[in-house]
């Protein structure tokens, strides 16, 4: 194994002259991949609507083709899981990413192209490598296997030809790995695609606890479940008792921070190593490219052209688009992507602060609705707003304000859930059934939080707070907000409000 691992690090390495270079000249690889996106599809159906063969310039696009987001890219993306072919896209798409849905569906479906696999989705993985293997020249990655933790998919029932296909992003993505990849990966394929989550996790612990696992991929939600179960079945004190040439484990999906801890009581190793990616149902954005610094990297040449909004733009009914040479450093921004599969001046709902130009790096800095994504579920605030709705409207209650926020994995043995605290002006008689509902009609509305729930494997029931009278009111007041269109947070990603609202409350 050892000679493989020098290969194969050899073979990383060679790919790092191409990302210096769009780290060098990063306008002129936007502005090439740019023209590429437009004289490709200039004869799909999209193309010809917003007539691309006259776009001559970034001022042409910026003019012809307005912002989308997913409800307005939807009837597209319908048309095409529909089995219709050069609707936004002129290669043939058989795949698509799941994530959860928008205000009008329970779940976003995504067009992945056989370029997104190779030339963005693959891309990035290797290039994730490439970076690891130049930060640590001395690493053993490559003389263990990687423990991917992924989704699952399914044939997809609106194409007729039964050769369509829609799942979680990590699915679509292993599903098509070359096989020299899957060789190097565990577990199984037919395992590492389960849908049902507690026999997957069992049947992931009893493969994967035999193997020489070197580094994990995945959301750190379930690596803590699959880790957690393996010590339980082996009887270990921590993981490296199980697998100890275990060095790095490359996670996105949610904020590293909550998780560090307990991840390093998991795994008490000064040799092991966390690097972040910005790997979404859209795209691969960004790695963390430097070993002292949680910054990303954006990546320029993975056939995706980025334009920014200024968040106090974001209102607008014409919000002001920047294309990438115009962004400033330090200043929140939404993120637009155009891309090779057919997604145009895409909202993703994301928002991102530069903190380098040359090269251009950021940081994730939320989303552009208020919500939570703790554990990889979602949960945007028009998920809540119809939860509560549907709760009160069964237990004949009404409320006057909520708000909530995540609880995170306390110490090993704990889980996570979400707590919620909620003023009612007509409280509902039977308080557990309230909770009951809430906690169904999110599972019923989020796909991604009905996953995580699953015989609360990663999630708990909710937590609930049946505030006083006037609380929120007296937390507005506190704070000089009282009035006007000031408000606490329906959702938010961390406890600050939550745990004010609780002090008050003692």
């Amino acid at each position: 194994m050892e000679v493989l691992n020098t290969f194969m690090t050899w073979i990383f390495r060679n790919r790092l002259g191409q990302i210096e270079n769009f780290m060098e000249h990063p306008i002129d690889v936007q502005r090439e991949i740019f023209f590429e996106l437009i004289k490709t599809a200039k004869k799909t159906d999209f193309g010809k609507k917003f007539h691309f063969q006259e776009i001559r310039s970034y001022a042409d696009f910026a003019r012809q083709v307005p912002i989308h987001d997913y409800e307005q890219m939807k009837p597209y993306i319908d048309r095409c899981m529909s089995g219709e072919q050069n609707v936004i896209w002129p290669t043939e798409i058989t795949w698509f990413s799941k994530s959860s849905g928008t205000t009008g569906s329970r779940s976003k479906f995504i067009p992945v192209s056989p370029e997104t696999l190779e030339e963005c989705h693959f891309k990035g993985g290797k290039d994730m490598l490439s970076l690891y293997v130049r930060n640590y020249p001395d690493t053993k990655l490559f003389s263990g296997k990687s423990l991917t933790i992924g989704g699952s998919y399914q044939v997809n029932p609106l194409d007729g030809t039964k050769n369509s296909f829609y799942g979680d992003v990590s699915a679509v993505i292993m599903q098509n790995l070359p096989m020299w990849v899957q060789f190097a990966r565990t577990p199984s394929l037919e395992v590492a695609l389960m849908s049902e989550w507690e026999s997957k996790i069992e049947r992931m612990a009893i493969e994967t606890m035999q193997e020489n696992v070197s580094s994990i991929a995945g959301v750190p939600t379930w690596a803590i479940v699959l880790i957690k179960r393996i010590m339980e079945i082996k009887g270990a004190d921590n993981i490296l008792q199980v697998w100890p040439n275990l060095e790095v484990f490359f996670h996105g999906a949610v904020a590293f921070g909550p998780y560090r801890q307990l991840f390093e009581e998991l795994i008490p190793s000064p040799r092991m190593h966390y690097m972040e990616t910005y790997n979404a149902s859209e795209g691969f954005f960004g790695i963390q490219d430097q070993a002292d610094s949680e910054d990303l990297l954006l990546m320029l040449d993975y056939g995706i052209f980025y334009e920014f909004i200024p968040m106090e733009e974001w209102e607008s009914d014409d919000p002001k688009v920047l294309p990438l040479q115009e962004i400033e450093l330090g200043k929140n921004y939404a993120m637009l992507i155009s891309t090779n599969a057919g997604l145009w001046r895409y909202k993703i709902g994301d928002t991102v602060k530069f903190t380098s130009i040359r090269p251009y790096r950021f940081r994730i800095s939320g989303r552009t609705k208020h919500f939570i994504n703790a554990f990889g579920e979602e949960v945007i605030v028009e998920n809540a707003e119809k939860a509560i709705e549907l709760a009160c409207a069964a237990t004949n209650s009404t409320i006057v304000n909520f708000t909530a926020a995540p609880v995170y994995f306390e110490g090993v043995s704990g889980k996570g859930a979400h707590e919620w605290i909620i003023e009612f002006e007509t409280a509902p008689e039977d308080r557990e059934e309230f909770i009951s509902l809430l906690d169904n009609n999110l599972r019923d509305l989020n796909s991604d939080y009905d996953a995580k729930r699953y015989k609360d494997m990663a999630l708990s029931a909710p937590r609930v707070h049946f505030a006083e009278s006037g609380l929120f009111e007296s937390w507005l007041r506190s704070k000089g907000k009282l009035g006007g269109q000031n408000k606490i947070p329906r959702l938010s990603n961390n406890r600050d409000f939550v745990e004010e609202l609780l002090k008050m409350r003692n």
